[in-house]
């Protein structure tokens, strides 16, 4: 296994389009056998996106978080943003992966999809065992993902999410059979409840300190617990939830920018702008003309 110099900072990779649709969320490959040019993957990394991998035949290993996995005929390998991932060199491999970022989820009026055991992974797994009517089951809704792939549309990507929808709650079923037995941690639990107070109460406060008092424990505990857990800040977690939220909003409602800063909590308009462009890189309004494109 390679590692990166002490110098040299974990990289991150990004969900590129692959020619066939341009989308930037949502992409699928296909490995028969033959690989391409794997040295980028054999060195410590992330990823800003999901990953999701059905493994048909393959010999060789990864490490997913510091945790080494022999990869395994007809298994499930999931894993998410920000997760330190190297692989070791395999030369074949036979597989179907479905690669989708937060935004491709957050978009699809099934707003649970980001609540799902295998999206939040209360328990860290990155490997799921099927049986043979689960690889059946698999591969049929991997071979229609496949097909409605290479059929750019204006029903694409709600076909798309159509299907993913299916192939993760199937998954996640999987996972909560799988997994059962194995009691979260008390840190693990801390994180949960977190989230899921921001999920509540994310209109109304917007800093960690609030947090903190409805949780019964100090803004330091807080974060520090918080970051061990998720590998991410406090602040980022309510943050990502009300960008989350904005996206939506731009995307499925004509509200005004100024309305839709004020029910997210922001007292200013210019504020929430300067904040969306932030997080994301983009300004609210060119965000909202950028997806309505693509999506409809």
């Amino acid at each position: 296994m390679q590692l990166l110099d002490s110098h040299s900072p974990v990289p991150v990779y990004s969900l590129e389009p692959d020619g066939v649709t341009g989308n930037r969320h949502f992409r699928v490959y296909n490995y028969n056998g033959s690989l391409p040019n794997l040295a980028e993957l054999l060195i410590p990394h992330r990823k800003d996106h999901y990953l999701l991998v059905f493994i048909r035949k393959a010999g060789g290993r990864q490490w997913i978080d510091m945790t080494p996995y022999i990869l395994q005929d007809n298994t499930i390998y999931f894993s998410g943003p920000d997760q330190v991932i190297v692989k070791e060199e395999f030369k074949q491999l036979w597989s179907t992966g479905i690669a989708f970022t937060g935004e491709f989820l957050s978009l699809q009026e099934n707003a649970s999809l980001t609540r799902l055991p295998l999206i939040q992974n209360p328990q860290g797994g990155h490997e799921l065992k099927l049986t043979e009517t689960d690889v059946t089951f698999v591969e049929d809704i991997l071979a229609k993902i496949n097909v409605e792939y290479q059929r750019p549309s204006e029903w694409q990507q709600r076909m798309l999410a159509a299907y993913l929808t299916v192939l993760l709650t199937y998954l996640s079923r999987l996972y909560s059979e799988q997994f059962t037995g194995n009691d979260p941690s008390v840190e693990k639990l801390v994180l949960t409840r977190f989230q899921a107070k921001i999920d509540e109460c994310f209109r109304e406060w917007h800093e960690v300190n609030d947090y903190a008092s409805m949780l019964h424990v100090s803004a330091g505990h807080l974060s520090e617990v918080v970051k061990s857990q998720s590998g991410k800040p406090a602040i980022k977690h309510i943050h990502e939830r009300l960008v989350l939220e904005a996206r939506r909003l731009l995307f499925h409602t004509h509200q005004s920018l100024k309305e839709i800063a004020f029910d997210l909590g922001f007292s200013d308009a210019s504020y929430f702008n300067r904040f969306f462009k932030r997080e994301t890189g983009t300004t609210p309004a060119e965000y909202r003309t950028y997806i309505r494109k693509m999506y409809q």
